[in-house]
């Protein structure tokens, strides 16, 4: 089975500064590129890897070293706990949907096979995009669209999907194709499809506020000079990550103490996000849009904000 070649994997284990003898999280495991870097790289230290879909876990190595959690990253601090581990030298992200389960038409993430509408990462959790669309108010599928796309004319895509589902219901990658194509702007509707597939998908998984809980979770378990290493695709995502390793927050600006100092949790490796080269783009698309952003651990007395 193959997932995808791991993106920026030098960058990645240049960011985590790897102690052989350390502990540290890969918190989407996925086809296990990067974990199995990371891994080569220890002694007697532990891998701890992450991943709700049932699929990853047939690329797992047989490996001393790794302990795989079957669990989705949002709750990564109680997940450890469960495993007596209360620090980590370094915690890795990838985010997004890996090419395996945009290849697999019966996940319903692509838009170029036929399959159910489902979207889930984890199949047997949550709504699936059918019923997302089936189920959820006018005001609703507006929201969820012009939270997670840039797509201009809403309306008439959410009248669109309601008159639809009216007279039959949507399950099936294709009749949703069909039922927008004709919506896309002239010259652009492989975007156009691929922002109304995104924004469901981000829906149907929480994406961000899964991130968001993470974050907070990652920052929790993180030992004062352990790295946090994030990749995303998206601007959102990306927006978060910056935010939260700059301000201690996903929505940005940490308010000061009584004398004027902040409290943020991180001290920012790259000022800038990291982007894959030029020959890395060309062997491997995904890489594109990949951002890539490292904190430091800092020494603070940082608290979650409730």
């Amino acid at each position: 089975m193959s997932y995808h070649d791991p993106v920026l994997l030098t960058e990645c284990l240049e960011g985590l500064n790897i102690d052989p003898t350390g502990s540290y999280v890969d918190v989407t495991f996925g086809g296990g590129g990067h974990s199995k870097a990371i891994l080569e790289k220890l002694t007697t230290g532990k891998l701890y890897a992450f991943d709700q879909d049932p699929d990853a876990q047939n690329n797992l190595p047989q490996h001393p070293n790794l302990v795989f959690i079957a669990a989705n990253f949002r709750y990564i601090k109680n997940h450890l706990r469960l495993h007596g581990v209360k620090q980590v030298d370094g915690i890795l992200a990838d985010l997004g949907v890996s090419s395996h389960q945009f290849d697999e038409g019966d996940r319903g993430f692509s838009i170029r096979f036929d399959g159910p509408l489902d979207m889930r990462m984890n199949p047997a959790a949550g709504l699936s995009a059918a019923e997302v669309i089936a189920t959820y108010e006018e005001q609703a599928l507006y929201d969820l669209f012009r939270k997670h796309t840039d797509i201009k004319g809403l309306r008439a895509l959410v009248n669109a999907l309601l008159m639809a589902r009216a007279t039959e219901d949507i399950t099936t990658t294709a009749q949703l194709r069909t039922l927008v194509e004709p919506l896309a702007p002239k010259g652009q509707w492989h975007k156009y499809l691929a922002q109304v597939f995104q924004g469901l998908r981000m829906e149907v998984n929480k994406e961000l506020e899964v991130l968001e809980d993470m974050l907070y979770g990652a920052t929790e378990v993180l030992r004062p000079g352990g790295r946090l290493v994030i990749m995303s695709y998206h601007s959102l995502e990306d927006r978060m990550v910056k935010n939260f390793i700059r301000e201690g927050r996903p929505s940005g600006q940490t308010d000061s103490d009584f004398f004027g100092v902040k409290h943020v949790p991180y001290k920012a490796i790259t000022r800038k996000p990291i982007i894959a080269t030029a020959e890395e783009n060309a062997r491997n698309p995904r890489a594109t849009s990949a951002k890539l952003r490292i904190g430091e651990r800092t020494e603070t007395n940082w608290t979650k904000d409730v």
